[in-house]
Formats: C-alpha cells, structure tokens, sequence
C-alpha cells in the first residue's frame, strides 16, 4: 500500500496523471472510524473534570460492551472479538481523558471550550459511531492478510499525532491482527 500511494504521489507530481487515487484500504477505514471515537475523548473529559468524576465508569463500560456483543451477530462477528475491540475501544479513550485531565491538573484549569451534553450529544455520537465500527470490523476481518501486524504497524506511523493520541491508537488497535 505504501508503494502504491508513493507511485500514486509520483505520478502526479511529474506527469499529471489521470490516476485516480486508491481507495481507503479497510484498515484505514477501521484505523479512520477509530479516530473519530477517540475526537470524543475530549468531551467526555470536560464533562467529567466539570462535574469532579472519575474516569472509570464501570456501569456505562458493561453497558457498551454488552451492546457490542448483542449487535455482533448483525455483522457476523464473534461476540467475543467484539468485546475485545471495544474494550480496546473504551482504554484507548480513557487513556486520552487521564492524559488531558492531568495536563488541565497541571495548567489548573481545563481548556475554555464549548461543553457538549453527555447524555444528549456525546453517547449518541459514540453509539452510532459504534454501528460504524462494527462494520468496519467485519470488513477488516474478511480482509485478513498475512502481515497484518506490519501492515498495522505502517498504518500507525503512517499518522502524525502527539506521543498520548498515537499511545492512544495504538490501544485502540491491540487486537486487531487476529492471532487465531
């Protein structure tokens, strides 16, 4: 894939060819929905830093993890592989709100940003991206290749963020490359 994005890329800068550019690869589409979770993070922690609650929310994490059993069958998953992911999920955004909630620590305050509603914008948000990601699994999943950790491992680097919001994703995709 890099080869064909690096010819791509080369092609237009010398030539002008007519070449379209290749289409998201799933893991990049996967990698891309994923992302979009963790853009919540940050909401999700001002509502916590505003109202002084922990990170951990034992009882919203098992309903989400049973949610992503219960719709597993829909995109014909293991209802396992999808707890899995969105347990990676649910780390992976908590990381993020522990890293930003003792940098505001830090600074004594939290960033002077819009507030979004928890309960009326944030968890619709992440249970329709929910939807998304299970699609986007699925995809991935019936894509399977045989260097799916190097594959992953370009994909990452390939995605220029800070060390919290790249520890982050790479959290979120612990589990992606199947070992079964």
């Amino acid at each position: 894939m890099r080869t064909t994005r690096l010819a791509l890329t080369c092609c237009l800068a010398l030539s002008g060819c007519n070449t379209a550019p290749p289409p998201p690869s799933d893991l990049d589409t996967l990698l891309d929905t994923i992302e979009r979770r963790l853009d919540l993070a940050e909401a999700v922690a001002l509502h916590k830093w505003d109202r002084g609650q922990p990170v951990q929310a034992v009882d919203r994490e098992h309903q989400v993890l049973a949610s992503a059993r219960q719709a597993a069958s829909a995109f014909q998953l293991d209802p396992a592989r999808a707890e899995a992911f969105f347990a990676d999920q649910i780390e992976a955004s908590k990381l993020l709100q522990y890293h930003l909630l003792d940098s505001w620590h830090r600074a004594r305050q939290a960033p002077d940003l819009p507030r979004r509603d928890l309960s009326q914008d944030v968890r619709p948000a992440l249970d329709q991206l929910q939807t998304q990601l299970l699609a986007a699994l699925a995809r991935f999943d019936r894509a399977a290749t045989i260097d799916c950790p190097g594959l992953l491992a370009d994909a990452l680097h390939q995605r220029r963020h800070a060390a919290a919001r790249h520890l982050a994703l790479v959290r979120a995709s612990g589990q992606l490359c199947k070992t079964t």
